[in-house]
């Protein structure tokens, strides 16, 4: 290659690479100039694309767009959860880590190309106007989603606390697409709820791990004990639909049920990745009984504690498989104000566990009444088995290692029963009936028969004993 080409080559590097400066401050030049020859030819490739396509294209189109298309592109293509934030987008992350964003409040990824519902966020407009996990979304406004990536769709799902939206989705079981109208508001997020439950057990429900989490859940752990004369009689603590959020919440909130322990540790190519997290011993521990309810919502920050809480034989989990998610995301900024969200661990529960792709398998799995029609204003029909998606169902997931190089399928419940989820029209989706929840109802009639409990966990500890790490 001759000098000069040479330079120019290095030209473009600098202006395509110049975004990623502040993650790769402490490899400098040195390292960059050390890049093997693929690599240079690589690059030379992708600046000949740019220059073709910056000459060639229908219109003019800058630098700048193309290189954070480009930025865009190659993380999606890693795995599910990495992704470039733009200015606003990082912002908005910041916010919403504190439990304040504007929005609608729903949870949503890529699967199988088409925009899809994770969970929508408890007592948010999504969640108001009936939108429900599953739900694919075929238009925003007059927008087809085909082909749109998560960080365009967030985009247009933003805007000010007043204004209307109006999504397009198709439902499995349903005829029809029908359109929900949802007004955006600023959602402040609760994330701890707790009440009494009936013969004088206690509720805790979080519904996402945000700054304060752990807080809340000790100031109601504290409430409980005065109301029930300094000793809690059982607990059911509520994870379903929760997608998340911080990990040092989740390890915080593990450690308030633990009396010491190791609550979950990561695993990364880097040292400072290798990380164990523990729970503290308590001069004044109550090992009061304690039910766990999970679902295919309860994600990562969830599944970590479920996790701990399982492994460590303090809880009997219920309800049915958790999303798998178990890896770990870093941000890191960079210096125009945008940031990378990147995949940089994978995390294991105390027993050495990885759920990545699989999730956490229920002690005891009780089902939910199967969805009917009643949130539609549609004909009664039959609506499929299990609207849940999962991590194991996006493009790009990482494969659990810890499973077979042919099992593409996770755990059978206890029935023998597979975890697999499985023209327009202008109908509104409106409030459902309320239904009874059978998986509280089967949580509270276990603290009723908690005897009975203990001696399958009894028979689990002697099977494998709690906090014993296994080869992985």
């Amino acid at each position: 290659m001759s000098a000069k080409k040479r330079n120019r080559l290095i030209g473009v590097i600098v202006i395509a690479m110049s975004v990623c400066v502040v993650v790769i401050a402490d490899l400098a030049v040195r390292r960059a100039q050390a890049l093997p020859d693929d690599t240079y030819k690589q690059l030379q490739t992708f600046a000949n694309v740019l220059a073709i396509v910056q000459k060639n294209y229908v219109e003019p189109v800058s630098t700048k767009e193309l290189i954070n298309g480009a930025i865009t592109g190659m993380l999606s293509s890693l795995d599910p959860h990495s992704a470039y934030l733009t200015p606003d987008l990082y912002r908005d992350l910041e916010v919403e880590t504190h439990g304040s964003f504007g929005g609608l409040g729903i949870e949503i990824t890529i699967k199988n190309d088409v925009l899809t519902v994770v969970s929508p966020i408890e007592g948010t407009p999504a969640y108001n106007a009936g939108i429900k996990a599953g739900d694919q979304i075929i238009k925003i406004n007059d927008d087809f989603t085909k082909g749109m990536t998560l960080t365009d769709a967030v985009k247009m799902m933003r805007g000010p606390k007043g204004s209307s939206i109006h999504l397009t989705l198709h439902r499995e079981g349903v005829p029809q697409l029908f359109t929900v109208a949802v007004t955006r508001d600023v959602i402040k997020i609760q994330s701890v709820k707790s009440k009494r439950l009936r013969d004088g057990y206690d509720y805790l429900r979080i519904t996402t791990f945000q700054d304060g989490t752990s807080e809340d859940v000790n100031r109601a752990l504290e409430r409980f004990n005065r109301e029930d004369h300094g000793q809690i009689k059982g607990l059911v603590l509520d994870l379903r639909d929760n997608p998340g959020g911080l990990l040092n919440q989740a390890v915080s909130v593990a450690d308030a049920f633990l009396d010491g322990g190791l609550v979950v540790y990561t695993q990364g190519r880097l040292e400072s990745q290798q990380q164990k997290y523990f729970a503290h011993k308590k001069s004044n521990f109550e090992n009061y009984p304690m039910v766990v309810l999970v679902n295919g919502g309860s994600a990562s920050a969830s599944e970590i504690v479920a996790g701990a809480l399982q492994d460590q034989r303090r809880a009997i989990i219920e309800g049915t498989q958790t999303f798998g998610k178990g890896s770990v995301q870093t941000i890191l900024p960079l210096d125009d104000e945008s940031a990378l969200r990147l995949t940089t661990a994978r995390y294991f529960t105390p027993n050495g566990r990885s759920i990545q792709a699989v999730g956490i398998t229920p002690d005891i799995v009780v089902e939910p009444p199967k969805p009917t029609l009643a949130s539609l204003d549609l004909p009664e029909t039959e609506v499929g088995d299990d609207q849940e998606i999962r991590e194991r169902d996006l493009l790009h997931h990482f494969r659990n290692n810890q499973l077979p190089p042919s099992s593409g399928t996770p755990p059978v419940n206890q029935n023998g029963a597979s975890q697999t989820p499985s023209s327009n029209s202008n109908l509104k989706a409106k409030a459902a009936k309320p239904q009874t929840d059978v998986q509280l109802e089967k949580a509270i009639s276990i603290l009723e028969h908690w005897n009975k409990y203990k001696v399958e966990l009894a028979k689990a500890d002697d099977e494998f004993p709690a906090g014993t790490e296994t080869a992985h």
